[in-house]
């Protein structure tokens, strides 16, 4: 098989979009084409892509509001995914992903970029989880009820209680929990808390680009030991400090398939959250261009399938439910 056809025929996961902010922003619609950001339905469709993780992203500006302004983003959510129901499917159990591929829709997963978004409260978890979020990124950058993250690594600080009540109970529920952001300190308590493997949706690595959002070779390590998946992430900061390029993205998949085999990488592009683009993938369109430098390095047809999606699909079954939801209430 070609890698034009492999693409096509592999089913593609992205573990990572902004794109909830960026239709907000650019004062757009999903399914319109050509005005602006890096995702519409149009893209989507040709970078052969089947489910998208939609993040619901806290900015700093919304800390105060943090609860309101994640039900603002799944609100927007919800008004595409009623106007284009034809196209466009929600995932709360592992068994819709396949029911979406067979109904020629793209499956939609929602996540929260930023634990600040639960208020401190595992109620308002339990709730997001029956409006369909299905993952969570437990922090940004600075510091928020559960942890602190990558910009408060000089405090050392990693889980706080609460943190690791809302870790048990994203197992529990059956929640991806996303590392990606996190304090190094809060990636190894994430790791002693969970029972379940867990995701950064969007990383790379620091051995090859030397970015404190990216992880280190222990990190990765660990995180494949526990069946763990990380998304490569399209931020040219954090491919190359100058010279940011598709081949350079593949040293990080290189390096990360040498600490923790095949199995352990993914995509997540973070598109519609950065700014600048890496050469080659300039929106969600180009994504044949990565399953085309996959096969010119060398990787065959079934390594190239786990990486575009199976990865993610296997974390995927394991953490979400079937289709028999638990719950809400634990006894």
């Amino acid at each position: 098989m070609e890698w034009q056809s492999l693409h096509h025929h592999c089913l593609v996961v992205d573990a990572h979009c902004d794109v909830l902010t960026a239709l907000e922003a650019q004062n757009r619609r999903l399914a319109e084409e050509g005005k602006g950001g890096h995702v519409d339905l149009d893209r989507l469709r040709r970078g052969g892509v089947d489910l998208l993780f939609f993040a619901a992203f806290i900015a700093p500006a919304c800390r105060e509001r943090a609860v309101a302004r994640a039900m603002e983003l799944l609100d927007r959510f919800y008004t595409e995914l009623d106007a284009n129901r034809e196209k466009l499917m929600l995932i709360t159990s592992f068994n819709d992903i396949a029911s979406a591929r067979a109904a020629g829709k793209i499956g939609a997963l929602l996540a929260i970029e930023g634990g600040e978004a639960l208020g401190g409260r595992l109620e308002v978890l339990r709730m997001f989880y029956r409006l369909g979020v299905r993952s969570l990124t437990l922090t940004w950058n600075g510091r928020n009820e559960l942890a602190d993250g990558v910009a408060e690594e000089g405090t050392r600080g990693g889980l706080t209680r609460f943190g690791r009540e809302v870790v048990r109970e994203m197992n529990r529920l059956g929640m991806l929990v996303d590392v990606s952001h996190l304090s190094e300190a809060g990636f190894w308590d994430v790791l002693e808390v969970s029972h379940q493997p867990v995701i950064a949706s969007h990383a790379n690595s620091r051995h090859v680009c030397n970015h404190r959002r990216n992880l280190s070779d222990d990190q990765i390590r660990a995180l494949a030991a526990r069946g763990g998946v990380i998304g490569l992430c399209f931020c040219p900061e954090f491919v190359h400090p100058s010279e940011p390029s598709l081949d350079k993205l593949l040293d990080h998949l290189d390096h990360m398939v040498a600490l923790g085999g095949v199995g352990c990488v993914g995509i997540g592009s973070d598109f519609d959250g950065i700014k600048n683009v890496t050469p080659g993938l300039e929106d969600v369109s180009y994504l044949p261009s990565f399953t085309r430098a996959l096969w010119q390095r060398g990787y065959r047809e079934k390594e190239i399938s786990a990486i575009l999606g199976g990865n993610f699909l296997r974390v995927l079954q394991q953490v979400l439910p079937g289709q028999e939801q638990p719950p809400i209430v634990s006894n």
